[in-house]
């Protein structure tokens, strides 16, 4: 691909993360009209968890079989059908009769949504060659994604109390149009020099994992653990992980090369992201329900409750990305993993949603927490990694990502659905004491990310991680581990 003039990478960089605006909203933006949902489709629990569930779980399982359909037939070609799916998917999503139907077009949503997060980084990649240009761009690329994601609550009140929750799916609409056209005038055409080859039998292993799993988890307070369905999915699940793992050790060319995993940074990059991004899942999830459905607070009420956590991470974000550019990944997933466990304590230990004044303070501590945590996430995971093979480290960042949140969703609805059959409509000190356990579960969440974030990011993870580029033989590594540890390995 010819080098680019300064504007013009600019200007990829900012159609990519147009992309990734509708996508990363999308993720969050429906948790604040869960309750309306629930009015008028009469759902259920369970029913308000598979409206966000099946979108993640979709979206995870396609993330790297995009990506590497991105690098054989084109990135901007992929990109393009990804944005126009996703659009479709949203259009589809507005119309929906029933929550069946409307889970069935999230489906269409996550299919075109797959298409756009990792070839987007996959462009940003090969776009900006030099280490600290392309820390740059990936810091403003995981600014987008903080900010989009904590600010779906506050756009989607607005919408849902203004027009009604079905005006949250056609904001994707216009946006997606746009970026198109934009992608067509400005982004280079571009493949990967040696694409890799399909894995349909890894693939295949990883959607039945990932759904089966979650519906185990989802189900089972309802169902029972006993019950046929729960245990034969939880079984399948079980068989569908031996059985990628397996594969992935066998095959030539597997969907996860399980290599990646020698390099300590990649490791705990794939960790961290999955347990940040639960926290996420499972933090919106309870305090949406708790906001409107205890304290009776309307939709544009609810997301205003939930602003202090989306300003602060719209402010730590673009911090989180210069200080990975000159110090390295360490200091930021400290703080995020700090400032996460302080907001989840105060909700586990001192009920802090009882209080304004605590429940203020939670959300500010999560949203500095939560910007911080994206910009390492993926710097880390394509530390010290061949350029050819960044692409396939930062898909599955972007999909841990995904079945992180998915999994917060799922665990934390079970846990809460465990604590009273009706803590959704219960009073506050019902609803607190069944919310309780779940914190505590955040709680463990934001530990993870503290504890890796100081283990993975030292001088041996980043010898590791030079050690694992060498197993693929590449002359040209992607960002230095020097440049991606920075003065926190030092």
């Amino acid at each position: 691909m010819p080098e680019l003039s300064p504007r013009r990478r600019l200007a990829v960089l900012a159609i990519c993360c147009l992309s990734l605006l509708i996508v990363s909203l999308d993720n969050t933006i429906l948790n604040v009209a869960l309750p309306s949902l629930q009015r008028d489709f009469g759902s259920s629990l369970s029913g308000l968890q598979w409206t966000i569930d099946a979108y993640l779980i979709v979206l995870a399982s396609l993330l790297i079989l995009s990506g590497s359909t991105a690098d054989r037939l084109g990135r901007r070609r992929v990109f393009q059908t990804g944005l126009a799916l996703f659009s479709v998917g949203s259009v589809l999503c507005s119309l929906a009769p029933s929550l069946g139907l409307l889970v069935a077009a999230r489906v269409v949503q996550a299919v075109g949504g797959s298409m756009l997060n990792p070839v987007a980084m996959s462009i940003i990649t090969n776009v900006f060659t030099g280490p600290r240009e392309r820390a740059r761009a990936i810091g403003v690329w995981g600014g987008v994604v903080g900010l989009s994601m904590a600010m779906g609550p506050l756009v989607g009140g607005v919408l849902v109390d203004s027009v009604g929750w079905r005006s949250i799916f056609w904001l994707n609409v216009p946006i997606g149009l746009a970026a198109l056209v934009l992608t067509a005038l400005f982004v280079p055409e571009s493949r990967a020099p040696r694409p890799r080859r399909p894995d349909p039998l890894g693939q295949a292993f990883m959607i039945l994992l990932l759904g089966t799993l979650t519906y185990a988890i989802i189900e089972a307070p309802g169902r029972g653990l006993a019950d046929p369905a729960v245990y034969g999915a939880a079984l399948v699940a079980a068989t569908s992980l031996a059985g990628f793992v397996v594969h992935a050790l066998r095959a030539p060319e597997p969907l996860i090369d399980l290599r990646f995993f020698r390099s300590v940074p990649f490791s705990g990059a794939t960790v961290i992201a999955v347990s940040s991004f639960a926290a996420l899942g499972g933090f919106l999830f309870l305090n949406t329900l708790y906001l409107q459905n205890v304290r009776g607070l309307s939709a544009l009420h609810a997301g205003l409750f939930l602003l202090p956590m989306a300003a602060m991470t719209a402010l730590s974000a673009p911090l989180s990305g210069r200080l990975v550019g000159s110090r390295g990944p360490r200091l930021p997933l400290q703080i995020a993993g700090a400032a996460m466990l302080a907001s989840t304590l105060l909700f586990a230990a001192f009920d802090a949603e009882t209080r304004n004044a605590t429940l203020f303070t939670a959300y500010v501590l999560f949203g500095i927490g939560f910007g911080m945590v994206n910009s390492p996430i993926t710097n880390t995971a394509v530390s010290g990694m061949p350029r050819a093979q960044a692409g396939v480290a930062a898909a599955v960042a972007s999909t841990s990502r995904q079945i992180g949140q998915a999994l917060g969703v799922a665990v934390i609805g079970a846990v809460l659905a465990a604590g009273t059959t009706a803590a959704a409509h219960a009073a506050a000190p019902a609803f607190v004491s069944a919310a309780r356990p779940a914190y505590w579960v955040l709680a463990g969440c934001a530990a993870a990310v503290l504890a890796l974030g100081t283990a993975t990011t030292g001088r041996r993870a980043a010898r590791s991680a030079a050690r694992t580029a060498d197993l693929f033989g590449a002359d040209e590594p992607a960002p230095d581990a020097r440049d991606v540890t920075g003065a926190s390995a030092r």
